[in-house]
């Protein structure tokens, strides 16, 4: 890892509630979310800060949201002006470099390592980024600067809302050590409970626990968690990749039981991959289905079929119901999706001659 690399990580802070709170002030200091309506098993995309306050959180049931906080204003969303406001955040971005990795609508990797904009300086360039956001969107955005992208993930969630938190190279270690361990991507609530068994709270825990113990109960995942309690991420930012398939996943806070559990989440899954398909126009390249089961003890099984006519929801409960026949133990994580077969150009066939 070269520590000379400027990494930039961009959050919007709650987006989508963000964009209808920008278009409607009325709603600024109330509480509102985006989803569903309460009486079709709804869920949330996301909640605004005064909505949190009450405990309601992205992928929540709508009608759970309701009972935690009952003036919660529930909004359908508008996919198209979320859209144009991620174009032109992006259009921002670009403004200072081209190695841009979007994850999302409103989250993005930045690499300024090379860029001559503002003499260089990554800090001034993410004031810069969010500055600019802010007067020409109407959002606000966090960032994290750092020289990879861990802890430039970890930086932007630190001081959010609105909030810039660089790691120069020499406060990297103790910046790391001060990490939870949760917000490590990958480790959830029984990672968590099984490594606070092994004394492990921080990422400073971490880098004190003998690997032989650390590998003995997580196997091939101790390595990258002992990389990244020291800080160390070698990944750089992707600026363009084939996507190979479009999925929703959800990890639970309370681990499923049985298919009966298992099969009363999978409308809400199901409700969320239709959401992530609409207006990206995969249809055409969509080519196999597909059910994802993480099990308690950290074991995943997937099964997929081709996609012959119209899919309903019975054809993953199909699935669901062979996966979890592979191991019926209680399920930490579902996830649905879909195989993608990219569109391929168009080629004229002429006949050979000589």
């Amino acid at each position: 890892m070269s520590p000379n690399r400027k990494i930039i990580h961009v959050d919007a802070d709650c987006f989508y509630a963000a964009v209808e709170m920008r278009d409607d002030p009325s709603l600024g200091d109330k509480p509102i979310a985006i989803g569903g309506p309460e009486n079709s098993r709804g869920v949330l995309a996301t909640a605004n800060y005064a909505a949190r306050v009450y405990g309601v959180r992205s992928a929540m049931p709508t009608s759970v949201a309701k009972r935690l906080c009952p003036s919660l204003i529930i909004l359908p969303g508008n996919m198209s002006k979320y859209r144009v406001a991620s174009e032109q955040m992006h259009a921002i971005f670009r403004a200072f470099t081209d190695i841009i990795e979007p994850l999302s609508l409103d989250e993005a990797y930045l690499d300024v390592t090379d860029s001559e904009c503002l003499q260089g300086s990554a800090t001034r360039i993410a004031q810069e980024i969010k500055s600019r956001i802010a007067s020409e969107v109407g959002i606000t955005v966090s960032a994290g600067v750092a020289t990879n992208k861990f802890i430039a993930k970890v930086a932007s969630d630190w001081d959010k809302p609105d909030g810039l938190t660089v790691v120069t190279p020499e406060a990297q270690l103790k910046f790391v050590s001060d990490i939870p361990v949760k917000a490590i991507s990958g480790v959830g609530r029984v990672a968590q409970e099984r490594l606070a068994v092994l004394g492990v709270f921080k990422c400073a825990d971490l880098q004190q626990l003998d690997f032989a113990l650390l590998q003995k109960s997580f196997g091939s995942m101790s390595y990258r968690l002992s990389q990244l309690a020291l800080g160390i991420d070698d990944r750089p930012v992707v600026t363009s990749r084939e996507r190979k398939s479009v999925s929703v996943e959800h990890t639970f806070a309370k681990d499923l039981l049985d298919i009966k559990e298992c099969q009363a989440v999978l409308p809400m899954l199901l409700a969320d991959l239709k959401k992530r398909m609409l207006g990206r126009g995969y249809e055409s390249q969509l080519s196999k289905y597909y059910l994802k089961i993480k099990f308690d003890d950290f074991k995943q099984t997937t099964v997929e079929r081709p996609i012959k006519g119209k899919l309903t929801e019975d054809a993953f409960s199909e699935l669901l119901q062979l996966a979890f026949s592979r191991s019926p133990r209680s399920v930490r994580l579902i996830g649905v999706g879909y195989r993608l077969t990219p569109p391929q150009p168009f080629q004229l066939n002429l006949p050979f001659t000589s």
